[in-house]
């Protein structure tokens, strides 16, 4: 069963439907000089001399071989190098020299290295701010007249080419076509849309960014369309890019894009996730690389590709972005020096923070984020005194924060809508409100939190933290819809069915055909067990959009379960004509066709899915049972070996790996399966049934007795389970309990053909 899931306030959440409608602006500007640009450096070299202090001691004064080099290298020339991002090389002496007063112009200043928050306000990892003691061996370099020093004793300058920094990746995507910024202009937002063209699933634990002109790449977000709709909605027009700060992307029926700021800059193309945490790419799905472009004065060509570099593992941590934001309550007056909004979210979960972004606007001025935590100890997230849009970025900490259940999240953010604010795009000032244009204003904070110390058992805990973050939505937004979706999502993502279908319904009293909502409600009825309802509601939302293909799954699937198998397997296949091939509709059309017993249709099937998704879990169960059943051991066996490493915990997959043991004769193996089957679903009789005979094959016949017992105290009503009982005990010399048990069968089912030759073959024993 798909559940889908909305949202237009982050680039993660959801055990449903995803919609992204910010993904976050990773910026830093490459060398973020006023509009002047080089032009204002070199009018700073007139007056240089004046402003340079002389050495402050009477020692020898730094040299660039010695103390600049080693500064430049590890802080400026990652976009200062020949064809870097940067608009000059600083990678020689000469480089060095040539532009020496301008450096120390942006250094004195703060201005560069591109680094906004407050030391001593968040313990970050990577920081580019250079150190008090830096910056004033530049000073006193540039002072004493930029000496070079000893060349020898310099270090080996950075290696910078064009070439791949990881080495060849997996997977390159290109552009459709190259496109044309203009010479001239405001700065352009476009979204070129980049399909994913393999038929397998994979987990990407890097990507490198070669954007074709960094010079003019201000900086660009990819995000991931799952269901390929904005390629869909733009079939015309996509391969020239698509215009825009920010799109509404469809992102799927899980947590996407896995909760990761997928974000370049100028002077880190590689991105490298850390270890556990890949994200996925699935057949079907679209990247689109959303960039901010800067024109130069001359036509630039833009033709970007992004590299994938794959791992076979699996996530094993799975982090989520959360969101504090204000936007309901930007409307900022023309004129106001010190517009404030505040926000806050209690956890309800232990997490460990892992990053944070601060976003605003232009008018952005004074940004703080902090935990209350519930000791009453303050901790500060990030502190940006002097907000800057053309430097932001996404801050990674040195190590995790640990934050407590409890814990209370705080923002406040001042923005600066007067004249004397120089990054105000509006001379005289006007009134500003929300929105995603750049003119427009923003208020979040978004973290990427952890959950750790999650009880074993429990509901997923970014369920729990997603439930908390959209009750804070609503409690502001009440009739936001995307909010209230998404509240319902988590609900019945924890089991909350009632509460979710209320939800559901309020959404669509406001939009009664929202066929997204209709899908959901689907799923939350049948959840409720009002199954018959759940088909009404997916057949509306068929009803509402032909191409509902998350509708079409979910109904074929419950017909499924409810086994109207002719009903099952037409939609299964309308949803293969309507919608793009999908490894779990080919699965589940293969278990449809297994229950009518088609197992070579079925296995075809299977092989289908398998094709598209080699750890489909569903299609290797299967096949392998069909495998099982056709005395294909050594193949079953390597099938749902395959299921129970993807799938530790499914007793389904255990189960059938005990039956394939047992058809090739390993008993050993598989009285390890089903025992671990049983401790996987206690509840299980026939698991119990099971265990039970192949403990009396080994001679473990006490255990047998044991087992089966535990079969019957979970299903008193079945004979064939008594007439076992019987069995067993008879072995053990307890014949008058034998004789009871092979009556109680007999009463149970009066023709119960076994019963009665065991009752009469114990009769003529005695």
């Amino acid at each position: 069963m798909k559940l889908l899931r909305a949202i237009a306030v982050a680039p993660a959440l959801g055990a449903l439907l995803f919609v992204l409608t910010h993904a976050p602006e990773t910026v830093v500007h490459a060398i973020a000089v006023p509009a002047a640009g080089v032009a204002a450096f070199r009018a700073a070299q007139a007056d240089s001399a004046a402003t340079q202090p002389a050495s402050k001691s009477s020692d020898a004064p730094p040299t660039w071989s010695r103390d600049i080099a080693p500064i430049l290298y590890g802080h400026c020339t990652a976009c200062h190098h020949p064809d870097g991002a940067g608009p000059f090389s600083l990678l020689t002496y000469d480089d060095a020299r040539r532009w020496g007063p301008q450096v120390l112009t942006v250094t004195q200043s703060r201005f560069m290295p591109p680094w906004l928050p407050e030391p001593g306000y968040g313990d970050f990892a990577d920081v580019r701010r250079l150190s008090d003691h830096d910056r004033d061996l530049i000073q006193l370099w540039v002072g004493a007249r930029m000496p070079e020093g000893d060349p020898p004793a310099a270090p080996a300058p950075p290696h910078y080419d064009n070439g791949w920094v990881m080495g060849k990746p997996d997977l390159i995507l290109k552009f459709a076509r190259a496109w044309t910024l203009p010479a001239g202009g405001t700065d352009v937002y476009r979204n070129f849309i980049l399909p994913y063209p393999l038929a397998q699933t994979h987990y990407i634990r890097a990507m490198e960014i070669r954007p074709g002109a960094p010079q003019i790449v201000h900086h660009a977000n990819i995000t991931i369309d799952r269901s390929a709709a904005m390629r869909r909605q733009n079939a015309a027009t996509w391969q020239n890019g698509i215009p825009g700060m920010d799109e509404y992307v469809d992102a799927g029926d899980t947590f996407d894009p896995d909760s990761h700021f997928l974000f370049w800059k100028p002077d880190t193309p590689a991105l490298v996730e850390p270890e556990g945490m890949p994200w996925r790419l699935d057949p079907g799905n679209d990247l689109i690389l959303n960039m901010h472009l800067k024109p130069s004065g001359k036509p630039e060509t833009i033709d970007a590709e992004v590299g994938l570099y794959f791992t076979s593992a699996p996530p094993t941590k799975q982090p989520m972005l959360v969101a504090l934001e204000r936007d309901d309550q930007l409307d900022i007056p023309a004129g106001d020096a010190n517009f404030v909004i505040e926000d806050s979210l209690t956890l309800p979960v232990d997490v460990e923070v892992l990053g944070v972004y601060p976003h605003a606007h232009y008018l952005g001025h004074d940004l703080k984020g902090w935990a209350i935590l519930p000791s009453g100890e303050k901790k500060w997230l990030v502190w940006i005194r002097d907000w800057d849009i053309d430097r932001q970025s996404i801050y990674r900490y040195r190590g995790p924060i640990l934050l407590p259940k409890g814990t209370v999240l705080h923002m406040r953010y001042s923005y600066d809508n007067s004249a004397a604010n120089v990054h105000n795009p509006h001379s005289p000032p006007v009134r500003v409100r929300a929105g995603n244009r750049s003119e427009d204003e923003m208020g979040h904070l978004w973290l990427q939190l952890l959950p750790v110390n999650a009880p074993a058992g429990g509901p997923d805990p970014r369920l729990l933290l997603e439930e908390a973050w959209m009750r804070n939505r609503v409690r502001k937004t009440p009739d936001d819809s995307i909010s209230l979706y998404n509240l319902a999502a988590a609900l019945a993502g924890e089991g909350k069915y009632v509460e979710a279908v209320a939800d559901f319904e309020h959404i669509l009293r406001l939009s009664p055909n929202d066929e997204r909502t209709l899908t959901a409600l689907g799923v939350a009825l049948d959840g409720e067990g009002e199954w018959r309802r759940a088909e009404q509601s997916f057949r509306a939302a068929i009803a509402a959009d032909a191409s509902a293909c998350y509708a079409r799954f979910d109904l074929a699937s419950l017909e499924l379960r409810h086994q109207e198998w002719k009903n099952a397997e037409a939609d299964f296949r309308a949803q293969q004509v309507a919608c793009p091939e999908d490894a779990e509709t080919h699965a589940d059309l293969g278990t449809t066709l297994a229950d009518e017993g088609r197992n070579d249709e079925s296995a075809q099937e299977f092989r289908r899915a398998l094709a598209l998704d080699g750890n489909n879990v569903a299609a290797l169960i299967g096949l392998g049972t069909i495998e099982t059943e056709e005395g294909e051991n050594s193949e079953a066996v390597m099938q749902l070996a395959a299921a129970v490493r993807l799938a530790p915990s499914s007793s389904d997959a255990h189960t059938a790996l005990a039956r394939a043991y047992a058809q090739a004769g390993n008993v050993t193996d598989a009285l390890a399966e089903l025992r671990t089957a049983s401790h996987l679903k206690p509840e299980d009789p026939e698991l119990h049934s099971a265990l039970a005979q192949v403990l009396a094959s080994t001679g473990n016949v006490q255990e047998a007795i044991a087992e089966q017992r535990a079969a019957l105290k979970l299903l008193e009503d079945d004979p064939d389970g008594w007439n076992n009982l019987g069995v067993l005990e008879e072995r053990t010399g307890q014949k008058a309990s034998a004789r009871a048990d092979f009556e109680h069968a007999l009463q149970l089912k009066p023709d119960h053909t076994q019963a009665k030759a065991n009752l009469a073959r114990l009769g003529s024993i005695n």
